[in-house]
């Protein structure tokens, strides 16, 4: 019977069969359906893998130059282009809409070999930390069905999770990654600002975006990493600076850190008590091994989340004024005697969900006269206080520890009456997204209500070498 736990090992089981591929996408293919009540693909392109499948079977039979990704099978996020295939965001307002290209970042997949088997639901337009808010319904855990597996990627870190495919590619906007990597118990990266291309990401907020990674392994996560980073022609915000070979870098020393983590962060009166209790025990265990780890002040903690709020629904609120009903997605039926702004009003009204709504009403409000100076004006200040205090931080240490998530998953339906209660469940991730710093969230717990949970480590700008290398250490610390 076929079982996946690493790429490398997965290559040499290719070396042995011939027909492995395609043995690898049958699989995938029957776990799907087994577990289609997780409700984890909007869409999944069986006959398509199978094909490609069984063309990478015949070009290694024949000796040809396999690509790094060779025969990887993948999952696609809904907010991640790719060419002559459906992308909706999870939202009513672009149901049926095909992409006419791919993102840069699937284009370098293919290049390499990988197989693309579907896409994955999550939140609408990436707007949650739950994946309730789906246009096509709640993705459920799979380790608890009853609950919700974090937001808004949930639908691709399932696929990690309950094995429906060996990787997927997620968004991380303020923690879309990392949190429901955390609830699922997998690994999830969010890649320093502009390290990946952000072209064919549909775009929430886009000074905070970027498309992230969900592995087994730390191994996993670099390979990709270093395959789908880089500059793009398409994107001026993706950076310029040399890609490191992660994989091959990474584990080759064991070097000593001096870790960071904030004080505030672990006292926190919304911090689940026996996380902390484990986080400041495995700090011990670090220190034991030889790193250096120290608290240190950040009185900012508090500032965070509202700062991120303010402003990821002022750029929510532009980005998503295309989406009007007239060059496509969706189109309200009109009355006799409705104009224009009608047909803005209804086809918006019944294409974006409650969730969509309530941001870009947030988002249009800070950026209002009177009230832009107040707030917008204001967040942006916070945040150069934020990347100020940080790059103090990094001139003195490695790392940053700090807990990914406040609780374990919650109960599908816990928290959808109080969304600030939901906004606080950010508390720990935004930081990363708002001062734009390479961040992970490595499973490294288990909780004694039976639920996974992981430890976030932050490195400074596009230091990721530094983030596998102390995240894989930790996860052989564990073992």
């Amino acid at each position: 019977m076929f079982s996946f736990n690493s790429i490398k090992e997965y290559h040499a089981f290719l070396a042995a069969n011939p027909s492995g591929c395609s043995i690898a996408v049958d699989h995938y293919l029957a776990k799907i359906r087994e577990r289609i009540q997780l409700n984890a693909f909007l869409e999944v392109y069986a006959d398509e893998a199978k094909e490609r499948a069984a063309q990478l079977d015949a070009d290694r039979v024949a000796g040809k130059k396999i690509g790094k990704l060779h025969g990887v099978v993948f999952s696609l996020k809904d907010v991640i282009c790719f060419k002559d295939h459906q992308v909706s965001a999870s939202s009513h307002i672009l149901q049926n809409f095909t992409s006419i290209y791919s993102a840069t970042a699937v284009e370098k997949l293919l290049a390499e070999g990988a197989i693309i088997i579907g896409r994955n639901n999550c939140d609408e337009f990436a707007m949650g930390s739950s994946s309730e808010n789906s246009a096509f319904g709640v993705v459920r855990n799979a380790v608890d069905e009853s609950r919700v597996p974090g937001g808004s990627s949930g639908g691709s870190a399932v696929s990690v999770q309950a094995g429906l495919s060996m990787i997927s590619l997620g968004s991380d906007t303020g923690g879309s990654v990392r949190q429901p990597a955390d609830f699922c118990g997998v690994v999830g990266v969010k890649p320093t600002y502009g390290r990946i291309s952000r072209y064919g990401l549909i775009a929430y907020a886009s000074s905070f975006d970027q498309i992230g990674i969900f592995a087994n392994t730390v191994d996993d996560a670099a390979l990709v990493l270093e395959i789908i980073a880089g500059p793009d022609d398409f994107d001026s915000t993706a950076s310029e600076q040399n890609v490191p070979s992660y994989s091959s870098a990474i584990g080759k020393e064991k070097k000593k850190y001096r870790i960071a983590y904030f004080k505030q962060a672990l006292e926190h009166r919304g911090l689940d008590k026996e996380m902390a209790s484990t986080i400041q025990a495995h700090i011990q265990t670090l220190k034991n091994d030889g790193h250096i780890v120290e608290p240190v002040n950040f009185d900012l903690l508090n500032y965070i989340v509202p700062t991120y709020y303010i402003l990821t629904t002022a750029e929510a609120s532009s980005n998503l004024s295309r989406f009007d009903g007239v060059k496509y997605g969706h189109r309200a039926s009109l009355e006799k005697g409705d104009d224009l702004t009608e047909l803005y009003k209804k086809s918006r009204s019944e294409g974006f969900g409650k969730e969509v709504q309530r941001r870009i009403l947030l988002g249009t409000f800070v950026l209002s006269a009177g009230y832009y100076d107040a707030y917008f004006t204001k967040a942006q200040q916070v945040r150069k206080i934020l990347c100020d205090q940080t790059k103090k931080i990094f001139s003195e240490y490695d790392a940053i520890i700090s807990p990914t998530v406040p609780t374990t998953a919650f109960k599908i339906g816990e928290k959808t009456d109080d969304p600030i209660e939901m906004f606080l469940a950010d508390i720990y991730t935004v930081y990363a997204n708002l001062v734009g710093i390479p961040a992970i969230s490595i499973p490294l717990f288990k909780h004694s209500n039976g639920l996974p949970f992981g430890l976030q480590v932050m490195v400074s700008h596009f230091d990721e070498l530094t983030l596998f290398s102390l995240s894989k250490q930790m996860m052989e610390l564990k073992q």
